[in-house]
């Protein structure tokens, strides 16, 4: 009986509006008793019992306004959103100035349950009160924004057409948080099982496509799941690592995933086509913190991830770290007030153009609850623009999240709860609004293996690009089989050098400033030469200007590469080849070819290349590698090659 008392006096404090019985707006005792016993059953949480009570206390005195007002929140507790509103509506209709907070609760049911012009107006008659306190009136005028957001979005629909990803991947468990590789052959994601020994648990599930519309039978990735959970993954975009987030401290069990605090980031790598035991990220990012949510820029120096004082407890916000030159992650930092708020940030995806991040807000102005949202990477600013709201139906008053796209930006997947699913969270697909998609993006994708054996190599891999210079990737290929895969953003130029110590290097290039639409991906293995005398190699980034042999600037990236293969290789010489197309004389082909030579003989002098290593010669229109009947196949043949002349 003192517990019960001692919890009434506690609720009474908490909630002004049930006040001691002389201030009850009633006449009837009998009234006047049942509230009071149904406020002490409401804080012991008897809700049932609590409801019964009042509809007592309304039968003895119809005008009994704090009894429609409490029986509004049991409803609410109840699970009866609607009936609560009715009971609200009825409470205030007796006197709308006795309870001023009453509109703002009344406003706020309106708008989970996403009754829009209902929550404006209760909104818009609390904010006409005076006495009211600051954090509640400012949350109430955010409210109200999101109201007039939400009547103007469904006016103005997106087109919005939600696609089961079917029964290979879907089922009656709970299926979400999605990831995928960039070349979108892989689907990674985490379902949620009812287990009898271990209750609820996460674990990963992986697809492999199976055409453009169909992925295979889903399966689970066993050396990576446990008895416990696994969940919020993010996969690299070549596929050979994963981050993802574990909350359990697994040491006692044996499994080697002790964290830091509440939750932490692991990560593991693909090696032998086998998941690596997963490795705590340690510090700086994790720390005794909530970390979760985790996504890899396509270059793998970014990570982006979602950080909070505990999971429920305080707002979340986004934070980011990158790999510095000796590839320890730098401290991480908040992301701007363009995504951040005073409320809460999660399910951050940056998409593989590494321009175009996706989050899921309830402190931006949007329809109510959580909505996704994109923003921009701004060059000038160099920082993330004003976020946009993806738009109705995509975000609705209930929360939105874990929203992934497609590499081609076309398609978005993320979880939704509809009836018409397996069962719970399903994932779904659909077209993602023009105005919201990424930078359009294509990627290179093959093996590195040795010319002679056949033999998959793990060999280095940068990308640079060419208008400023700048590193894009540097990365390794697999050392098992030999892949790799990277993405290229169109509308850039780039330059591509591949080594691996004892071989001759590889370079290409990719000139997609000019293309805009064409996503279409470049499949080619590289085969890479064990130096040896007479090996050639074709320098693909060596440019001179028109009918000149001036080499461009761009040039002087790719005979850097040659400078640094020259210097790790001190007893290699070589000879450098001109070698121009058919357009002109012969003889005007062959001396050009021989100035062009010279000059490049000279640039590795000056660079301090000994001359006793180095030869020049030209060979004019004499050799082509192509025919010369198109702009293509000429531009193939003017090109600039070196031959190993003595190890």
């Amino acid at each position: 009986m003192i517990l019960r008392y001692f919890l009434l006096v506690l609720f009474i404090i908490a909630l002004p509006l049930f006040l001691p019985a002389q201030n009850l707006h009633t006449q009837s005792k009998k009234a006047e008793k049942y509230y009071i016993e149904a406020s002490q059953e409401y804080t012991l949480g008897n809700y049932i019992q609590a409801e019964l009570l009042l509809i007592k206390a309304i039968k003895a005195d119809e005008y009994f306004q704090e009894a429609y007002l409490l029986n509004a929140e049991v409803k609410s507790k109840l699970g009866y959103p609607l009936d609560a509103i009715d009971f609200y509506k009825s409470g205030l209709s007796i006197n709308p100035n006795s309870y001023p907070n009453e509109h703002y609760f009344l406003a706020k049911l309106y708008l989970k349950e996403g009754l829009y012009s209902g929550a404006l107006e209760s909104f818009t008659t609390f904010l006409n009160f005076t006495n009211i306190k600051q954090n509640i009136k400012e949350d109430a005028e955010f409210q109200l924004q999101n109201c007039l957001f939400a009547l103007e979005a469904i006016k103005h629909p997106q087109a919005f057409e939600l696609i089961n990803l079917g029964a290979n991947i879907n089922t009656k468990n709970p299926e979400y948080f999605p990831t995928l590789t960039v070349d979108n052959q892989f689907l990674l994601f985490t379902r949620r099982l009812d287990t009898q020994s271990q209750g609820v648990q996460e674990d990963f599930i992986g697809a492999l496509k199976k055409n453009d519309s169909i992925w295979n039978i889903s399966f689970p990735i066993n050396e990576l799941n446990t008895p416990f959970n696994e969940g919020a993954a993010c996969l690299s975009a070549d596929g050979k690592t994963l981050v993802f987030t574990a909350c359990e401290s697994f040491d006692d069990y044996g499994a080697g995933r002790k964290g830091y605090g509440s939750c932490d980031l692991f990560f593991t790598r693909k090696i032998e086509n086998r998941w690596s035991n997963p490795i705590n990220m340690g510090e700086p990012i994790n720390t005794s913190n909530w970390e979760s949510q985790a996504s890899l820029s396509s270059d793998g120096k970014s990570i982006y991830f979602v950080r909070a004082q505990k999971k429920g407890q305080g707002h979340s916000d986004i934070y980011r770290a990158d790999l510095d030159k000796n590839a320890y992650w730098t401290k991480p930092v908040k992301l701007n007030t363009n995504i951040n708020t005073n409320k809460n940030e999660q399910s951050v995806f940056i998409h593989p153009d590494n321009q175009t991040l996706y989050f899921s807000s309830d402190g931006h102005t949007g329809m109510g609850g959580k909505d996704i949202y994109m923003s921009k990477w701004d060059s000038e600013t160099q920082d993330w623009g004003i976020p946009i709201n993806l738009g109705y139906p995509i975000n609705t008053h209930k929360d939105e999240s874990s929203i992934l796209v497609s590499p081609d930006g076309d398609l978005a997947y993320f979880a939704s709860d509809r009836p018409e699913g397996f069962g719970e969270l399903d994932l779904y697909s659909f077209h993602l609004p023009e105005n919201v998609q990424p930078q359009k993006i294509t990627y290179f994708k093959g093996i590195v293996y040795n010319a002679q054996t056949q033999e998959h190599l793990r060999a280095s891999f940068e990308l640079i690009d060419i208008e400023n210079g700048r590193q894009i990737t540097n990365s390794f290929s697999d050392s098992e089989d030999g892949s790799f895969s990277f993405v290229l953003n169109l509308g850039r130029d780039y330059l591509l050098n591949v080594s691996r110590p004892g071989y001759l290097f590889y370079s290409d290039h990719f000139l997609l400033q000019k293309v805009f639409s064409n996503q279409n991906p470049f499949i080619k293995d590289i085969p890479l030469q064990p130096i040896a005398v007479n090996e050639k190699v074709a320098l693909k980034n060596i440019f001179f200007e028109t009918d000149k042999s001036i080499l461009q600037k761009t040039s002087e990236i790719e005979l850097g590469k040659l400078i640094l293969f020259l210097n790790n290789n001190s007893t290699v010489h070589i000879e450098i080849q001109g070698h121009t197309d058919s357009v002109g004389t012969a003889e005007y082909n062959l001396i050009l070819s021989i100035e062009r030579a010279k000059t490049v003989y000279d640039f590795l002098v000056e660079h301090n290349i000994s001359p006793k290593r180095l030869k020049y010669k030209g060979f004019g229109q004499e050799n082509p590698i192509a025919d010369n009947n198109t702009e293509e196949s000429r531009a193939q043949n003017r090109r600039t090659e070196f031959i190993v002349t003595q190890i």
